[in-house]
């Protein structure tokens, strides 16, 4: 899609008049007086949260921002290619490929040996490794991607909206009380009501209230870490230039005045620049030295000669300091007080690690924060899961955003670097290659793919990761093509997650095995269609769709046109619904008319087979080989409750 031609302007770009894009907020009311979770920040990590709870129609949800309405302009834009596949499992995925930027390339220039103070392309690179993704690395900006959570928001059962201009007072939790321990003061900023006071009782308080978090304040929590005593700019703009690579991602390093890091934008004109400022003194702040937007394009002018670059219009533009800080909890559990109390109260995104943006991991972590916590928050509320379910919010995530803020550290450290003299080559200082060559290396973590959690009660060990030696227990689950046996239609086997908060369980048949009667296959579907044992029987309400809670789905190594439907076990074929409709789109084959045999891309053990245990949150959780009923019961014992 091409837009902003004319200039920029937010919103939907499908919609002609501008003026029509934008709709003011729902006034909906006064915020209730209890509910189930109260998320307090309507960014990346808080509509991510709302938008999975509310698919809960049975858990009362709200959240609030202090904006007067939804995000407009500017911001994060950087979408990895983890962060796609998590939106397809929201359903907006393809929304994204449409109006977004594909980042399918990225360039890398020096100074000229010849000539200093002249830039010289010295590397052109695929962005992201062949593989690693059926999703591409995308740009986008993040009001858009707000905008389509808020729809998935509107069109859930919940038909939930936020609750706009309420700035959070302070919380009090109440670790006695069962019902409703956390209370929370909210002052309204709207001007019909400006300075009333509402008072809210939750069960779970999540702060997604950024950097300056109150809720993290509340909770005693502070962001730990110190910035780079960098300052850099950001700016979005429209501009006419002879700069080959403007429509490239581009790292641009000059010889004495500074580096750029080029991002086109979406729209096939606008284009995000992150441009390098001054060192700071100690303990200065950014804000003291009142740097312009034209001190910005005059900086980006310098490190782009010989290039012209004449900006026609600036759609946003910001200064920042490089830090990165964490927090060492993300819930208001004290440390060694892990078997005494529950988490009540939880923070997210900016509010417990901040990133440089240069990175791009921001947005991106934040949202995984969100997803990670929210089937857990379901899990418990719907009693499918106990309460201590959620100190793996904190553990996992903690230790998540510590990684990412060390490679941060070091990729940030490496951009301000000033680049080696070639008069003076054992001096200090970085060379270019070595840039190129840190990037290539640090792919997966740009792309989101490099989170592994360490074996808890919700990630297995890998005594049988031989099974499947290329889907790492504790990584997220990297999809196949597969062909789906029914209908023969060619599809991603993990397409099918959606983020309804349901483990699924993929089995991999051994090479013989059809689920013919007597097989191992067919031994398991008749264990978790039947055994007082089984998980799919303990774990499921009664009256419940039998696929409500564990989702099964089975994959053969035969061509689809060699089996035959009506010859597989009923556990394959669930009825469903309250017709008892059978489900048929539990079976899948490998797609060999394309090459792609799932089997061997995944490195499944053909003789053998092996099931493989998802999360809600498409995280691996474990490997077993088919016949380990009593391994994979007892896995879900471990954190789930009968419901039978």
């Amino acid at each position: 899609m091409q837009f902003h031609l004319n200039g920029f302007e937010p919103g939907d770009p499908e919609i002609f008049h501008p003026e029509d894009r934008q709709s003011a907020p729902a006034d909906n009311g006064p915020l209730p007086a209890e509910v189930d979770v109260l998320i307090v920040g309507c960014g990346p990590a808080g509509l991510t949260l709302a938008a999975q709870l509310s698919a809960f129609p049975d858990i009362r949800t709200c959240i609030v921002d202090q904006r007067s309405g939804p995000l407009l302009r500017g911001q994060a834009d950087g979408i990895a290619c983890r962060t796609m596949e998590m939106f397809h499992a929201f359903g907006f995925a393809e929304r994204v490929l449409k109006e977004s930027y594909w980042v399918n390339e990225t360039s890398f220039w020096k100074p000229d040996d010849a000539k200093r103070e002249n830039i010289i392309r010295s590397g052109r690179i695929d962005d992201t490794e062949d593989g690693l993704s059926e999703f591409p690395h995308v740009i986008l900006n993040q009001a858009r991607v707000q905008d389509f959570f808020l729809d998935v928001m509107r069109k859930s059962p919940t038909r939930l909206e936020p609750h706009y201009s309420r700035r959070l007072i302070d919380i009090e939790t109440d670790p006695a009380a069962s019902d409703y321990p956390v209370t929370a003061r909210l002052e309204r900023l709207d001007p019909s009501h400006e300075g009333e006071i509402e008072t809210v009782r939750a069960r779970y308080v999540v702060g997604c209230d950024g950097a300056r978090s109150t809720v993290r304040k509340s909770i005693g929590r502070a962001l730990h870490g110190d910035s780079a005593n960098h300052a850099w700019g950001v700016m979005d703009v429209l501009a006419v230039t002879d700069f080959p690579d403007i429509r490239l991602k581009a790292l641009i390093q000059s010889a004495g005045e500074g580096s750029i890091v080029l991002i086109p934008r979406e729209g096939g004109y606008m284009v995000r620049i992150y441009v390098e400022l001054d060192k700071l003194n100690e303990n200065e702040r950014v804000a003291s030295r009142n740097i312009t937007v034209d001190k910005l394009i005059a900086a980006v002018r310098r490190i782009l000669h010989p290039y012209t670059f004449e900006v026609k219009e600036v759609a946003w533009w910001s200064v920042y300091e490089i830090g990165q800080r964490l927090t060492d909890k993300f819930d208001d559990v004290p440390e060694g007080a892990l078997g005494e109390r529950l988490p009540r109260v939880f923070i997210a995104g900016d509010a417990c690690h901040t990133h440089s943006p240069k990175a791009g991991q921001g947005m991106n972590v934040s949202m995984q924060d969100g997803f990670n916590l929210g089937w857990k928050l379901a899990a418990v509320l719907q009693g499918r899961s106990r309460p201590e379910l959620l100190h793996s919010y904190s553990a996992e995530r903690q230790t998540i955003a510590k990684e990412l803020i060390d490679f941060d550290r070091e990729w940030s450290a490496m951009l301000s670097a000033p680049l080696k003299s070639p008069d003076d080559p054992d001096g200090d200082g970085v060379e270019p290659a070595e840039v190129q060559k840190y990037f290539v290396r640090s792919g997966r973590y740009t792309a989101g793919t490099a989170t592994r959690y360490t074996p808890s009660a919700l990630t297995g060990q890998s005594t049988h990761q031989h099974l499947a030696k290329e889907l790492t227990i504790g990584t997220r689950f990297h999809s196949a093509p597969v062909i789906r046996l029914v209908d023969a239609r060619p599809m991603q086997l993990g397409h099918i997650a959606k983020a309804d908060g349901r483990w699924r369980i993929y089995a991999f048949a051994g090479a013989e095995d059809r689920a013919a009667p007597f097989s191992r296959l067919r031994a398991l579907c008749d264990f978790l269609a039947s055994s007082p044992s089984s998980p799919v029987k303990r774990h499921t309400p009664s009256g419940a769709d039998i696929d409500s809670v564990i989702d099964f789905r089975a994959v053969f190594q035969q061509t689809h046109r060699t089996l035959a439907v009506e010859a597989m076990p009923t556990f394959l074929l669930p009825r469903k619904g309250r017709y008892e409709l059978c489900d048929y789109e539990k079976m899948f084959c490998p797609d060999l008319k394309s090459g792609h045999d799932i089997f061997d891309m995944r490195g499944i053990d053909r003789e053998q087979g092996c099931m493989l245990v998802v999360r809600p949150d498409q995280y691996i959780a474990h490997v077993l080989p088919l016949d380990a009923q009593a391994e994979l019961a007892a896995f879900f014992d471990g954190f789930m409750l009968p419901q039978r």
